[in-house]
């Protein structure tokens, strides 16, 4: 395997105890740390704050803006220092798109064992993290550091949205279809990554999609019939599909024969590569998910394997699926595939 760092000192992954998406708090306990906010109707112009557990707050600053605000941070998922700048980056932007939003601007965040790492090192994820902000076309425009025990480094970043043209998770219609932007199996990839067993094609494989940008995001949040979006990460398919679900008061389909895995992802699973956060996501949401008998404990932990800057799920009017399809793949998204559907009943995910 040629898939680790060449820098001298230790390798990234060997710092964290946990890595990517997959070092989310479980969502049961989230959910439980959150049961205290105060309510969201105090503040009108708050279009989507804690209330659907959606990507971003969006604030509405006029009858033509709308401000999107979020953070997202955390420890390295792979070793090369370069890389886990760029995905972490990536992973960042990815909300601001799943809300139809353009980024603006970035804060980076920063906390790094600096008696550990080279400098070296430590500038080279800054600079893969800036590199993905040039991509998408804004600056990096300050940040905070600290010096910390484990590697951590993600983005504050800011956009903009037409407040008709914000998509919310909480707004699937019966008679949708789901549609998918990219391959699943990030956290099993990267399982794997850590036991240095993952073929050196699954992890070119793995960097391309973690370092994605979800641009079609801002196009589709302008299309009529794209009603709802979000973007799968660290609560795995089942999570952010159960989010839609809940918040849209609809039950979800889902098809397993339907679901796009990146290369070797489902042979590494059978073999042993998962992770806890799979087992915990399970944990959280589990009562609301019903599995085909024929679904074995293996396919239980790739529906809820932690993505780490997944694509977005996308809920759109059926008669608009093809043309979604076309131009996600069109935009360089060839995993992109339907998956699913919405349906009238009670708030629930069905995988079949």
């Amino acid at each position: 395997m040629s898939n680790t760092s060449s820098s001298p000192t230790p390798r990234l992954t060997s710092l964290a105890h946990g890595g990517g998406c997959g070092c989310k708090i479980a969502p049961g306990v989230l959910s439980e740390l959150l049961a205290s906010m105060p309510a969201m109707s105090a503040y009108p112009n708050l279009l989507v704050g804690t209330d659907t557990a959606d990507d971003a707050a969006v604030y509405q600053l006029n009858d033509e803006q709308a401000l999107i605000a979020t953070t997202d941070f955390f420890m390295p998922v792979v070793d090369d220092p370069y890389q886990f700048g760029r995905i972490a980056a990536t992973n960042a932007l990815s909300d601001v798109y799943a809300m139809g939003g353009t980024p603006i601007m970035a804060l980076a965040i920063v906390g790094m064992p600096i008696n550990t790492l080279s400098k070296d090192d430590i500038a080279q994820i800054l600079k893969g993290g800036a590199d993905v902000c040039q991509a998408a076309g804004i600056p990096i425009a300050g940040g905070h550091t600290i010096d910390s025990v484990e590697p951590i480094y993600g983005l504050a970043a800011m956009g903009l949205v037409h407040p008709q043209h914000v998509r919310k998770n909480a707004e699937a219609r019966a008679g949708d279809v789901l549609i998918l932007s990219k391959g699943l199996g990030v956290g099993v990839m990267s399982a794997a990554f850590k036991k240095n067993a993952l073929p050196d094609a699954a992890y070119q494989a793995m960097i391309q999609s973690t370092t994605q940008l979800n641009t079609p995001g801002v196009a589709l949040g302008q299309w009529v019939g794209v009603h709802a979006m979000t973007d799968v990460t660290g609560f795995g398919l089942l999570g952010h599909a159960w989010e839609i679900a809940r918040g849209s008061a609809l039950t979800i389909e889902l098809k397993q024969d339907q679901l796009p895995w990146l290369p070797h992802v489902q042979d590494l699973a059978a073999q042993g590569y998962i992770t806890g956060a799979s087992q915990r996501n399970w944990d959280a949401y589990g009562a609301h998910i019903e599995l085909a008998e024929t679904l074995t404990d293996t396919d239980r932990a790739l529906l809820t394997d932690p993505q780490t800057s997944g694509g977005l799920l996308i809920s759109c009017a059926s008669e608009q699926a093809t043309q979604v399809l076309s131009y996600l793949h069109s935009q360089g998204f060839d995993y992109a595939a339907q998956i699913g559907q919405v349906v009238a009943g009670p708030a629930k995910v069905i995988v079949k």
